[in-house]
């Protein structure tokens, strides 16, 4: 536990805690009654009204619209299967520029709906609700699919036999024992929208603003730390909570349930129930998932002979001080070595779990790891340039400051997958191993990691993904002669123009097709020939 608990401590703990300083203390002396003055503006409040509804009707239309799809991908077989399960998953592991930049080029100025019927919801509340549900939708289908796969189906045909209808028997015996699963799913798509950034900055532009663009704007460009602090304050308040019931909702879930082979309970469709469902979602995913994704390409296109892709090879000598194609190659290596470093703690915090006699102090330390995805990334990043500006630790011109901040977000994914394949080795092999005279690393080198390889793999997939995509303190930190794909994307949708806003495009479309690559490699890891693990 002493490398990750010294990294969190260094890099996520003390950047925060420098920032909301800075914002309530000066002359020595708290000024605690910020507190209660910020909360009570109308504009504040406002920002806290819009975020919590927003995240509370983003969470609604989530459910409404993936669970149908969780039960399709769970009790239906059909060709194409895996395929589409892929293509249901590569809108989250995008980063949210993309898909704010998606839904931008579908509903936007000049958009697709703007070109066929004249409609624009870019300026609508709409627009964030969709985009939010596009960029959650594979959180439901994943979470609620994966348990509803492993239900013994005879269970709910038991209460058919009995004389319960179809609905009774569904509402009486399947969805109390999905309940949990649904709760995780809908607190965890309530935290992603309740800390909105990218999405909301796209489309929300100066009508729409959650905490996060509020302390974003608070922070750079109104210069207020002390309104920034107060609302850092409140949003980790609110995660807290939020990660708090995540916590019990998942000990729920891990009660006794009668689970199976999910190969066994996939069926093909039968009857015309059931072909309607599979219809409706296949057309759900196509026009919520694949349209704008597919509208992205296309708006990245216009320009003749490529122009747009061709553009971003020349420094313009604004914005950026090397051409935007460099962009590219440093998310690439930034992500690299984010992901080697979340790799290597997440690994070492998710072992220091795993162990039967772990203290009640290590498994609170769980909970922990956690609270990088709900934190303020705006505050991590600002935090970053006001707490590491000093010698021992002055990073301010370190290219490591990037895949910091950047692992910071990986490592939790990391935990979480390495986490249930290292609790389900069985002790006694690393007994054994260590009766024969084995070291603690050869321990590890021979019965471990030959067990956990493909989690490993897939926990560095999952660190590359999120590490290409982040957004929120890297906007803050990355240097103008090396931004990352997501701020150069930014920074050319705030500027105007059509050659900016195609360049954007396609640099969008760039990272999609990055982020869908490791999808698909994760997807190969995945799934062997007998099924997914």
């Amino acid at each position: 536990m002493a490398l990750p608990v010294a990294f969190f401590a260094l890099f996520f703990a003390w950047p925060v805690a420098a920032i909301v300083t800075r914002g309530l203390k000066a002359d020595g002396a708290w000024h605690l009654g910020r507190l209660a003055d910020v909360v009570t503006r109308p504009d504040i409040r406002h920002v806290l009204w819009f975020t919590t509804w927003q995240a509370l009707a983003s969470t609604a239309l989530t459910l409404l619209l993936a669970l149908p799809a969780a039960y399709v991908f769970a009790r239906l077989d059909f060709p194409g299967r895996h395929l589409l399960r892929a293509v249901v998953t590569v809108p989250f592991v995008l980063p949210t520029v993309v898909a704010g930049s998606a839904f931008l080029a579908l509903v936007g100025h000049h958009g697709l709906l703007d070109q066929l019927w004249g409609v624009r919801l870019d300026t609508t509340v709409w627009a964030i609700l969709l985009a939010h549900v596009f960029f959650n939708y594979a959180v439901v289908v994943r979470t609620v699919g994966g348990l509803w796969a492993q239900l013994d189906p005879r269970q709910e045909e038991a209460a058919r036999v009995l004389g319960a209808s179809p609905l009774t028997a569904w509402r009486k015996v399947t969805l109390p024992a999905l309940a949990p699963a649904v709760a995780a799913a809908a607190l965890m798509v309530f935290l992603f929208t309740f800390t909105s950034f990218g999405v909301v900055q796209i489309l929300g532009g100066p009508t729409f603003s959650t905490l996060e663009v509020e302390i974003y704007r608070q922070t750079s460009e109104v210069f207020d730390l002390s309104t920034a602090a107060v609302l850092t304050l409140v949003q980790f308040a609110a995660v807290g909570a939020i990660l708090a019931v995540h916590a019990w909702t998942v000990r729920r879930r891990e009660t006794a349930l009668r689970l199976v082979d999910p190969k066994v309970t996939a069926r093909r469709p039968r009857g015309a129930g059931q072909w309607a469902l599979l219809a409706g979602v296949l057309v759900t995913v196509a026009l919520l998932l694949v349209l704008p994704l597919a509208v992205l390409v296309r708006r990245s296109l216009d320009a003749p002979g490529l122009g747009y892709y061709r553009a971003l090879t020349d420094a313009d000598g604004g914005t950026f001080l090397v051409a935007p194609l460099h962009a590219v190659w440093t998310s690439l290596e930034y992500a690299v070595a984010a992901t080697a470093i979340a790799v290597g703690v997440g690994t070492l915090a998710a072992a220091a779990l795993a162990r039967r006699d772990a203290g009640r102090l290590v498994r609170g330390f769980d909970a922990l790891l956690m609270l990088p995805l709900g934190v303020s990334a705006v505050t991590v990043g600002f935090g970053f340039l006001i707490a590491l500006d000093k010698p021992p630790l002055d990073l301010r011109q370190s290219w490591i400051l990037v895949p910091l901040a950047q692992a910071l977000v990986g490592v939790p994914f990391v935990v979480r997958t390495m986490l249930p394949v290292l609790r389900a080795v069985d002790v006694r092999l690393r007994e054994a191993a260590a009766v024969l005279g084995a070291s603690p690393w050869r321990v590890w080198r021979e019965v471990d990691l030959p067990l956990v390889r493909r989690a490993l793999l897939v926990a560095a997939g999952f660190a590359f993904a999120v590490s290409l995509g982040e957004f929120g303190a890297t906007v803050f930190i990355a240097r103008p002669d090396n931004p990352t794909l997501p701020v150069a994307v930014a920074r050319l949708l705030s500027r105007p123009g059509d050659l900016n806003y195609g360049q954007a495009m396609a640099l969008s479309t760039i990272l999609m097709v990055v982020c869908a690559a490791a999808l698909l490699v994760l997807e190969r890891l995945r799934t062997d020939r007998t099924g997914e693990f």
